[in-house]
């Protein structure tokens, strides 16, 4: 499986994007619901864009926020796809009554030391739960090594997400793919190879942030995991 010429194996190639920050959010839980935002820092998705593969097949969830961090990738240069596959199985956690809750207070409810809202199994009232996000997760990317095989993929989808795929790539650890940290717009490559009868993931890159050394960008930093913004400290 090292050998990439190898003709057997076929290597897809999988570019997932974090959605941009949710400025709007007044620090409330929003999970699925349709926010938008904030796509007003140039250098950051110029950087992204010169990163990712020309020629890739585009992916996005159906929430409009990883549309218009597509959209902010293709302004700063990147060329724009003939076509990008809205996949409703790619939105974020559907978190149900715990949207629109406070965050912070929210997660101050709850037992310590979690990497997430709740316990992969929990579904919250009227939602679902991680392990729920996990397995549409994981159906949709089958779906699409098979149908898309040995070509680069660029999915624009959300922290949850990306953290499922993560975790599909660990061979199905949940809580270890929930431990990986998820920033906005930052890039996660993970690979696919495949041989008749056999699979294997590995991890050319996660949470990769290729404007990090530029000084003129703001601070697009968003907390990832349950985003709880902590209080500043004075030194």
């Amino acid at each position: 499986m090292s050998n990439s010429n190898n003709s057997d194996v076929i290597i897809t190639r999988w570019w997932w994007i974090r959605h941009a920050p949710v400025r709007s959010d007044g620090g409330n839980i929003y999970g699925q619901q349709d926010i938008e935002c904030d796509c007003g820092d140039i250098e950051v998705f110029e950087a992204v864009a010169k990163i990712l593969p020309h020629h890739a097949v585009w992916f996005s969830s159906n929430l409009k926020r990883t549309h218009q961090t597509a959209e902010a990738i293709w302004a700063a240069g990147f060329p724009k796809p003939a076509v990008m596959t809205h996949i409703a199985a790619f939105a974020e956690q559907n978190l149900g009554q715990w949207q629109g809750m406070n965050r912070k207070a929210f997660i101050a409810s709850r037992p310590p030391g979690s990497h997430w809202f709740a316990d992969v199994n929990e579904p919250p009232p009227g939602g679902e739960s991680f392990m729920d996000l996990y397995n549409r997760t994981r159906g949709a990317i089958e779906r699409i090594n098979a149908e898309q095989a040995g070509r680069d993929v660029i999915a624009v989808a959300h922290g949850g997400t990306i953290r499922a795929a993560v975790a599909l790539a660990l061979g199905g650890l949940l809580e270890t793919g929930l431990a990986f940290d998820i920033d906005n717009v930052s890039v996660t490559r993970l690979d696919h190879f495949a041989t008749p009868g056999k699979s294997i993931w590995r991890f050319p890159m996660v949470n990769q942030q290729p404007w990090i050394a530029d000084p003129r960008h703001a601070a697009m930093h968003q907390l990832a995991g349950p985003e709880v913004n902590p209080e500043k400290k004075l030194a």
